[in-house]
């Protein structure tokens, strides 16, 4: 089953014009994150983090799925493909799994 999920919280970081339709965006789980302890950074190579997976019914977009909801289909990092760019949020799907911890 193909998962989606949205990345948010981008103007904190470099906006969404660093990123384009068929980039690939890596995914850290942050179990520490002091504002959600099932927070998941999005990093994009040669910046760090652009943003996170949404968890908020107020950020997640269409049918994508919440960080809480993700959080559980992969170990500490996967991948993700940008697949489209809205003035709300990124949408992206769940390419890979690279490890399952």
């Amino acid at each position: 089953m193909k998962a989606y999920f949205t990345i948010t919280g981008m103007n904190y970081y470099y906006g969404t014009d660093v990123v384009k339709k068929g980039h690939t965006v890596i995914l850290k789980k942050e179990p520490d994150n002091k504002y959600d302890n099932e927070a998941i950074a999005v990093k994009l190579k040669g910046l760090g983090i652009i943003g996170h997976v949404a968890n908020s019914v107020h950020t997640v977009l269409g049918e994508s799925m919440s960080a809480g909801r993700l959080y559980d289909r992969f170990g500490k990092r996967a991948k993700g493909k940008i697949i489209a760019i809205t003035q709300k949020g990124v949408i992206c799907r769940l390419i890979k799994d690279d490890d399952k911890e």
